[in-house]
């Protein structure tokens, strides 16, 4: 009974650990410069087309046709 107890809390120290591990290392992990410069890149590549797109799907209704 004594070896499962400890086996058991022995586990439950690792995952803790491990667990500790990992969170400290991702905060110590920054993003760069470039990261946000390309974030910025997509969001105006995605307003970008959908501007577009509205614009076309305008002159789809004011020109009469249905749209599909």
């Amino acid at each position: 009974m004594t070896a499962v107890v400890v086996s058991i809390a022995v586990l439950v120290v690792l995952l803790i650990a491990a667990f500790l591990l990992v969170g400290w290392r991702d905060r110590k992990r920054l993003s760069s410069h470039e990261d946000s410069a390309a974030a910025r890149d997509a969001a105006s590549a995605r307003e970008r087309y959908a501007a577009e797109r509205h614009g076309a799907q305008g002159e789809v209704w004011r020109s009469g046709q249905i749209p599909q």
